[in-house]
């Protein structure tokens, strides 16, 4: 029996990977949970085992395919080809039981319908002899109850004709002038510009002229024609439907043919409260694919288009938010040029960081830490933390004093919900530790910090960095951050911005510590002073809490015993 293995689901909003490596070939015998393939994502790069055994009889992709979620990545050839045998002889068997189609029955025309709206139209005609003719808001289209009346063309005591237009109206669909079906003067206008008007409410009062009620003894002896030869025979359905759309009024199926050119042709299949959502993000529900029986449209189909859509964008732009990439020169006339596409942790990355520093308004605050007692320290009891299976950092020491600063200052452990305009405040401490590695900058998550002593932060720090740099993380161990620690000291440098990693909405940014001369007792001493560059999102952290903030974190590595003491 030939099985599909094909690429699982990898988490949420992850529809592609890159094949990084094919584990296996043409011929191999494989048994469960054994690498098949190894993938790279925006989020990780992973190994995925497989969950069946036997031989591999077709490998259908390659090192370096990028490949959709439930594409067939092999073919394996497992026991139990009876069971096919037998279910493609059960199939067999089904088709010998198909039905037969029932019988079509032909409807009967409806005599009386279409002799009750032929009056109905005759009773409205008699109105206007009256001299009195209330000229209401027409059908505009399926789908469509209201609309914005944009303008009012007519005033009390002006002269109309029939197709003069009398307002202009605006929908979700399109903008039109409305046309009046009788000849007359104004005697009242009901509404103004700027309000919304309901389909088949009274806009205007017209006082009819004797033109009208020629029309409508015409109209009456087209009537009683109609009533006769109904009445006489029965006419095929096709006539039925001809004569319907002969009573629509001119001026009405105008109205109704410019809604019909805005609108597609098929009414999409969605509940009003689906096409409310549609509406409200800005999407036209008409584009929209459905994923439920018969086509129909969920809210899930809407977010799924609305999510795409947005990626094109964003993919046109360069992950620039909109804005238009100029063209870039050849290069290739002033030498020679090689071009690598990018992976997708480096794109990802790109496409993340434009849309944080395009939409965070971004603070930076700098300070200096004296760390000179915290080296000591740190030199002291690094062969304890060695002896646990870690390496004691200047990086461990910051994700104890982070978890502290975040429960001393909450609004630095938050994340912004502008839809609904509220604050999210959080009751975990969850702190990110960018990692540099060949493939781009990865950002693993160590969980419930808070709850860590300085030892077991250092034993997870070390495991975390090891495994992003063999390709070992994992999406789940990349999610929750409530705020990241980018440092730079290993490299060099005396400073630098780090860009916020939306949603959270703080970074704290480490520079090479130097020995400095300070001041210190009437003389100067060397000291061992460590660069700090805080950057936060100013719509939540006012610049006064950012320089608190940062400052807490300084003395926090200047007098450890400060943790102790808040933390």
């Amino acid at each position: 029996m030939i099985v599909e293995f094909k690429l699982p689901e990898l988490g949420e909003n992850i529809e592609t990977a890159d094949i990084s490596k094919v584990a296996v070939k043409k011929g191999d015998t494989i048994k469960v949970d054994q690498t098949i393939v190894e993938i790279e994502t925006d989020k990780a790069t992973v190994e995925v085992p497989s969950d069946q055994e036997g031989v591999v009889s077709e490998v259908l992709v390659k090192d370096g395919d990028n490949v959709k979620v439930g594409a067939v990545l092999i073919k394996i050839e497992t026991s139990g080809g009876e069971h096919k045998e037998k279910k493609e002889e059960n199939k067999e068997t089904d088709k010998d039981k198909t039905p037969e189609p029932e019988k079509e029955e032909k409807p009967e025309p409806k005599k009386e319908e279409k002799t009750e709206t032929v009056r109905e139209k005759s009773a409205k005609t008699s109105t206007a002899k009256s001299g009195t003719y209330e000229f209401k808001l027409p059908e505009l289209g399926e789908g469509i109850e209201t609309a914005d009346v944009t303008k009012v063309l007519v005033k009390k005591g002006d002269s109309v004709n029939v197709d003069d237009s009398v307002i202009e109206i605006e929908t979700d669909k399109a903008t039109v002038e409305v046309p009046i079906d009788t000849a007359g003067i104004i005697k009242d206008v009901k509404i103004k510009d700027g309000e919304k008007a309901k389909v088949g409410e009274t806009i205007i009062i017209l006082e009819t002229t004797s033109e009208t009620t020629t029309t409508n003894e015409d109209e009456s002896a087209e009537v009683k024609h109609v009533e006769e030869t109904t009445e006489e025979k029965t006419e095929p359905a096709a006539a039925s439907e001809v004569k319907q759309s002969e009573i629509i009024s001119p001026q009405k199926e105008k109205i109704i043919s410019q809604f019909r050119s805005a609108m597609p042709e098929k009414i999409a299949p969605a509940s009003p409260s689906v096409r409310r959502f549609a509406r409200e993000i800005g999407i036209d529900i008409h584009e929209v694919s459905g994923s439920g029986p018969g086509g129909r449209i969920s809210v899930e189909d809407v977010k799924k288009f609305a999510k795409t859509l947005n990626e094109k964008i964003s993919s046109q732009s360069g992950g620039g938010i909109g804005i238009k990439q100029e063209a870039l020169p050849d290069f290739s006339k002033w030498g020679s040029i090689r071009r690598e596409p990018m992976n997708n942790i480096r794109r990802k990355t790109a496409e993340h960081l434009s849309y944080a520093w395009a939409t965070v308004p971004h603070v930076t605050q700098f300070d200096k830490a004296d760390i000179t007692e915290l080296e000591k320290a740190r030199k002291a009891f690094s062969k304890t933390v060695e002896k646990a299976g870690g390496k004691l950092t200047v990086t461990a020491i910051l994700v104890k004093v982070i978890a502290s600063a975040l429960k001393a200052f909450p609004n630095f452990n938050t994340s912004i919900d502008l839809q609904n305009n509220e604050i999210i405040y959080k009751d975990y401490y969850n702190v990110g530790i960018a990692v540099d590695t060949d493939r781009g900058l990865i950002v693993p998550v160590i969980k419930d910090a808070d709850k860590k002593n300085i030892t077991k932060l250092a034993v997870e720090l070390s495991e975390i960095s090891e495994k992003a740099r063999n390709k070992k993380t994992t999406i789940e161990e990349m999610q929750g951050g409530n705020f990241s620690i980018s440092n730079l000291g290993g490299i060099g440098g005396t400073g630098f911005s780090p860009i916020v990693n939306t949603p959270e909405v703080a970074i704290l940014g480490v520079s090479r510590a130097s020995y400095q001369p300070v001041y210190m007792d009437g003389e100067f001493v060397p000291r061992l002073i460590m660069p700090l560059s805080l950057s936060y999102d100013h719509r939540i952290i006012d610049g006064a809490d950012g320089a608190r903030f940062l400052r807490w974190v300084c003395s926090a590595l200047e007098q450890p015993l400060l943790l102790a003491l808040e933390g």
